[in-house]
C-alpha cells in the first residue's frame, strides 16, 4: 500500500515544478523567492527539500528579502541544513543583487544637496548592523574627490578622530567635507553627541579654511541631514 505520509524529494516532483527546470523552461521571473535560493543552497536533507528549507529561511525573516540580506554568516548556518557554505552562497548572491541596484544610479558630479550626497552614500550604510562613520571630500565646486571610511564601531556608537578627518581633507587638498554616519537601530534623530562633534569639526574646520558642508545620518529606512535642520 502506498504511504501517503513520506515526503516527495526534488527529484520526484514534476520536471516544471523543479526550481533549476522551472528557470531554465519558464525563465527567472517565474520563480519564487524560495526557488530561487533552493538553488543557490543546491540540497536539502533526507527531510526536507531545499525549496522547503527556503521557505522556513524566509518564514524566520518574514519573507522579507532586506531582513534576510542583514544575516550573518552564523545566523544563517543556524538553520538545520545550512553550513557555511550555503551560507555564504546565499549572503554573496544578496550582496550581487544589492550591487547591481547601486549601479542603476550614478553618482552625480556635482553635490548640490543633502539627497545628492546621501544617493551617493546609503550604499555603504545598507544592512550594517554596527556604526561607521565616512567622509565625502569635495572641491570648491562641490564636485566629489574621494569618500574615506574613517572609523567602525559597535552598536551605537563609533570614535571619530577630527586629525584623521582633515590629515584626508589636507592630503586630497579637499576644499568641503560631508559627513556621514549609520544608527543601527533605525533611530534618524540625531544624538547631543552628533551635535556637538559637528559643531566641533565646523569650528576647527575654519581655522584650515575647511568647510563642513553637512553631516548625514543614515538608516535602511532614509536620512537625517544636521544642516537642513539648522543644528550647526
Amino acid at each position: 500500500m502506498e504511504n501517503h505520509t513520506n515526503k516527495i524529494g526534488i527529484k520526484s516532483w514534476a520536471e516544471e515544478d523543479r526550481p533549476r527546470e522551472k528557470l531554465s523552461g519558464q525563465g527567472r521571473r517565474a520563480l519564487t523567492d524560495a526557488e530561487l535560493i533552493a538553488i543557490l543552497i543546491g540540497s536539502g536533507s533526507r527531510n526536507e527539500t531545499a525549496v522547503e528549507l527556503s521557505k522556513r529561511i524566509l518564514h524566520h525573516y518574514d519573507n522579507d528579502l532586506n531582513k534576510l540580506g542583514k544575516a550573518s554568516i552564523p545566523e544563517l548556518s543556524k538553520f538545520k541544513g545550512i553550513g557555511e557554505a550555503k551560507a555564504i552562497s546565499i549572503i554573496a548572491a544578496l550582496e550581487i543583487g544589492r550591487r547591481r541596484n547601486d549601479t542603476n544610479s550614478p553618482d552625480p558630479e556635482h553635490i548640490g544637496s543633502s539627497r545628492d550626497a546621501y544617493n551617493i552614500m546609503k550604499r555603504h550604510f545598507i544592512d550594517l548592523k554596527h556604526e561607521e562613520f565616512w567622509i565625502m571630500l569635495t572641491t570648491r565646486s562641490s564636485k566629489m574627490i574621494a569618500k574615506e571610511l574613517i572609523s567602525r564601531g559597535g552598536l551605537s556608537e563609533t570614535s571619530v578622530d577630527p586629525k584623521i578627518i582633515f590629515g584626508m581633507a589636507l592630503q586630497h587638498q579637499a576644499t568641503n567635507i560631508f559627513l556621514f554616519h549609520n544608527h543601527p537601530s533605525g533611530n534618524l534623530s540625531p544624538s547631543h553627541q552628533d551635535i556637538h562633534l559637528t559643531k566641533k569639526l565646523a569650528e576647527a574646520g575654519k581655522l584650515l579654511d575647511i568647510r563642513i558642508l553637512d553631516h548625514l545620518i543614515i538608516t535602511d529606512k532614509g536620512f537625517y541631514s544636521l544642516a537642513d535642520e539648522a543644528h550647526f
